[in-house]
């Protein structure tokens, strides 16, 4: 059994979310939040930041750490069991390019509801659900503009 440590981000412009659609060889399909690997020397926020860059072109900042999710997966000789730290980001416009390298055919910002049909992975949905929640409060208490981070 081995262990992997991921971050991603859950990228939110004018109330609508980034999510990406991933299309693998007919084995892997469906949309997904931004994430990937911590890098040797990197910091969790820095890698969320990166994989959010790299996966869809967005340049978005981290507002708030949102938690972590967890689950396993089969590789051929092996079980992994994958973390993933979630952060609560914020980028100042609409655009995004699907990294193709990585099988990325798709991207966009959607509604709430929207982005939480299309997800593939319940866990990214919880994730989703919470930041979002913490997207309104903040909102409501006026502490979302450009730059805000309590990071």
């Amino acid at each position: 059994m081995s262990h992997a440590v991921s971050c991603g981000g859950i990228v939110i412009y004018r109330g609508k979310i980034l999510v990406l659609y991933k299309h693998y060889r007919h084995r892997y399909e469906g949309w997904v939040l931004p994430k990937g690997t911590v890098e040797e020397g990197e910091s969790f926020q820095e890698t969320a930041v990166r994989e959010v860059f790299e996966e869809s072109g967005a340049r978005a900042s981290i507002v708030k750490y949102i938690g972590k999710s967890c689950y396993s997966f089969s590789v051929p000789d092996d079980e992994i069991i994958k973390d993933v730290h979630w952060y609560l980001m914020m980028s100042d416009n609409y655009y995004s390019k699907p990294q193709q390298e990585e099988y990325f055919t798709d991207s966009g910002y959607y509604k709430y509801h929207e982005a939480t049909h299309l997800l593939k992975f319940p866990n990214e949905r919880q994730m989703l659900e919470k930041a979002y929640r913490t997207y309104l409060d903040m909102r409501k208490a006026g502490l979302w503009t450009p730059g805000y981070s309590e990071v």
